[in-house]
């Protein structure tokens, strides 16, 4: 899969893993034809943002495969009826064929097929693309009007209601509020694709108040699908003139489909969709539509967003008594996730707002295997009762991405890099990952990438690629992540100083970024809020700590950082507080206490799974034993000292320190700058004061002690 995904990617075709994992299921995995549906997906489709066609153009590729095969016209129609059920099942299909198992087995079309423990399906899944393009209209809705007999009989009306419209060529309008009833139970069953297809064909017999509701039904189940602009396009057509009823039933569901898309949430008026003051039923639907918009705000860090849509949230909870079951979990939750952490403790039972809240609380206490245990514990009761906050969508595939990056968030938490890695490889082929958190998903994948394989990979990339274009992520921390584990120090530092000047974005739910980089400004950002457990945080304290140490206190510093590391628990972070006292050590000469650290540090990065981590370690471990006693030129000690202070002064003082080391007088360098010479006395001042040094003399020596590779 990610050979083929890289290919794409190569060609500018980037599909997202789950919809490639579909293609491939219904392509018999054959990557020329894969290659050439592809090539006729919109955007939207490859990305999963709008559904798959159904069926799947005929492309060349399956002509050809096909181009020989002659079928007899009973074979022709069992084989369509097949292709065109809405499942499997091999008892309606033996009843519409009218042969037994073993005959069919025996006869020329079982060629064809694949029976087993009750269910029929292909041999190649490509026949049945090719079956359904090469029938005409009336033959395919003729097989249609046979099985819907079959399905009648056999009492089942999901499928008896939706052959019987396929095989009307003309509109039926009586049977689309049976086939939208049947959708919006799908959707809650959690079968939202096989909803959406029911949905839609409701809205093409409905007409008036139907039409609306099935084309509500119809945006409600894309939303659940992950199909963000599918489920923006049905629901946007309920405003301004849909039913008031369904416009309000829709209200969260286009929220959501709208902030997935544009990456910010509408900036609407909340009072100005309020229902009338005795639909209570309105005021339900906008109660939780006003829950959905705040926690989206959070997501994306928008406070006063988020205040807005939790002051509707009170109002609406008010009006229909629902305090305690949507909104007290929800401005809780929603606080949380704006990185407070002093929120009110409430008790909230449902499996989706309550869960969350029960298992970021436990992280942020701490306790990442407990949280771990809640996220399991939570989705093995996904099957409840329902949410007060997304009813209906429990099960849906948006709500099970939204569990896994919080999975794959905790195992990064408690140092399983290479599990966590592993983990959304597996979500992301199965679920839209890239929607959750505002693109944590996607920002994970990289990290992840970067500290496993020391390079973006095909899956992370593929996942960028299907980011809705309105979603913004930082890609300046990944590159220089990527070029501090190659060692390219210079671009690393360089391109942590750019993120820092743009204000150092960051998502509002804590990610291993670089730090290892210590930014020391004269302006610095005020830290962002976040959530992160508590180890979290003390591990990144005790790295700055060790990165700023001045000489006078390196000793204290030195002993007290290497006592608190060994109570870090993750693995991970541990590691990286020992490749930072390794560093440290080096550049002071003290390669025996140096090399300690690095061998403890590269220890552990392999026990975690950051392979990458580790074998930059590794490097920097050869390139010390290698450089032990050699002495370092004065060119290289100095390109090492001028990325070293990079993160520390001013692009001004860099410059003026780094003409002071080679021995420039202040009169020189006030000419070379175009300053005065008092300009530079200052300058010089303030590098001293930074550095921790009282005389040229001490900053030079401290620039040549200063080793390019560690």
């Amino acid at each position: 899969m990610g050979v083929l995904l890289d290919d794409l990617l190569e060609t500018g075709l980037g599909c997202a893993p789950h919809v490639l994992a579909r293609l491939a299921a219904d392509l018999d995995a054959h990557a020329p034809t894969i290659r050439e549906v592809v090539e006729r997906l919109p955007p939207a489709q490859r990305h999963g943002l709008c559904p798959l066609p159904t069926p799947l153009p005929l492309v060349p590729a399956i002509a050809r495969r096909f181009d020989a095969l002659a079928l007899e016209p009973r074979d022709r129609e069992m084989l369509l009826a097949l292709a065109v059920c809405l499942d499997d099942t091999l008892e309606p299909l033996l009843e519409f064929d009218g042969r037994s198992a073993t005959e069919i087995a025996a006869a020329a079309v079982g060629a064809h097929l694949t029976v087993h423990a009750g269910h029929a399906r292909f041999v190649d899944a490509r026949l049945a693309i090719w079956v359904r393009a090469t029938t005409c209209a009336a033959g395919t809705a003729a097989v249609h009007e046979r099985l819907s007999a079959v399905f009648r009989d056999r009492g089942d009306r999901v499928s008896a209601d939706w052959h019987r419209a396929r095989a009307s060529l003309e509109g039926d309008p009586e049977a689309a509020p049976e086939l939208t009833d049947i959708a919006r139970q799908l959707t809650e069953a959690g079968y939202p694709e096989r909803a959406l297809l029911l949905a839609r064909e409701a809205s093409e017999h409905a007409t008036g108040d139907d039409r609306d509701h099935a084309r509500l039904v119809a945006g409600a189940s894309a939303v659940g699908a992950g199909f963000a602009a599918e489920a923006a396009t049905w629901l946007g057509t309920l405003y301004p003139h849909g039913a008031e009823s369904c416009r309000l039933r829709g209200l969260g569901a286009l929220l959501v489909a709208q902030t997935f898309l544009q990456g910010t949430v509408p900036a609407v008026d909340p009072n100005a969709l309020r229902p009338g003051a005795k639909d209570l039923d309105g005021w339900h639907h906008w109660a939780r539509a006003a829950a959905l918009a705040a926690v989206m705000c959070a997501e994306r860090r928008d406070r006063r967003g988020m205040r807005i849509w939790l002051d509707a949230l009170r109002d609406g909870a008010a009006r229909i008594g629902a305090e305690r079951d949507l909104r007290d979990p929800i401005v809780a939750l929603s606080w949380l996730i704006a990185g407070e952490r002093d929120v009110d403790e409430v008790t909230a039972s449902g499996p989706v707002s309550g869960g969350m809240l029960r298992t970021l609380r436990a992280a942020m206490r701490g306790d990442i295997d407990q949280a771990l245990r809640l996220l399991a514990a939570d989705d093995s009761a996904m099957s409840g009762e329902p949410d007060p906050f997304v009813p209906g969508y429990e099960r849906s595939p948006v709500i099970h991405a939204y569990r896994a990056v919080v999975e794959v968030l905790l195992l990064v938490w408690r140092g399983d890099i290479g599990l966590a890695r592993d983990r959304l490889i597996q979500a992301a082929l199965a679920l839209p990952i890239a929607l959750p958190f505002a693109g944590l998903g996607v920002v994970l994948a990289r990290r992840l990438d970067l500290a496993v394989l020391g390079e973006l990979g095909p899956f992370s990339r593929s996942l960028t690629a299907a980011l809705p274009s309105g979603v913004k992520i930082d890609l300046l921390v990944d590159r220089g992540i990527q070029s501090f584990l190659a060692g390219s120090f210079d671009d690393a530092a360089a391109t942590v100083r750019l993120w820092s000047d743009l204000g150092s974005p960051q998502t509002a739910i804590a990610v291993p970024g670089l730090d290892e980089l210590a930014l020391i400004s004269d302006d610095p950002p005020a830290p962002a809020t976040s959530i992160e457990p508590p180890e979290i945080a003390f591990a990144q304290r005790l790295r700055v700590r060790v990165a700023t140490a001045a000489d006078g206190r390196w000793r204290t510093e030195r002993d007290e950082v290497r006592e608190a590391a060994r109570m870090l628990r993750s693995p991970f972070a541990r590691a990286r507080v020992e490749t930072m006292l390794g560093t440290q050590h080096a550049i002071r000469d003290d390669h025996a206490s140096a090399r300690v650290h690095l061998q403890h540090a590269e220890r552990l990065f392999e026990i975690s799974g950051a392979t990458a981590w580790a074998r930059a370690i590794r490097d920097r471990l050869d390139r010390l034993d290698a450089r032990e006693g050699s002495i370092v030129p004065v060119t290289e000690a100095l390109a090492a000292c001028r990325s070293a202070w990079a993160l520390q002064l001013t692009t001004r003082e860099l410059e003026v320190a780094m003409q002071a080391v080679r021995g420039a007088a202040n009169r020189d360098i006030a000419d070379d700058l175009n300053v005065s010479v008092r300009t530079v006395e200052v300058h010089l001042g303030r590098v001293f004061a930074k550095l921790d040094v009282r005389s040229r003399v001490e900053l030079t020596v401290l620039a040549h002690r200063t080793d390019q590779h560690l």
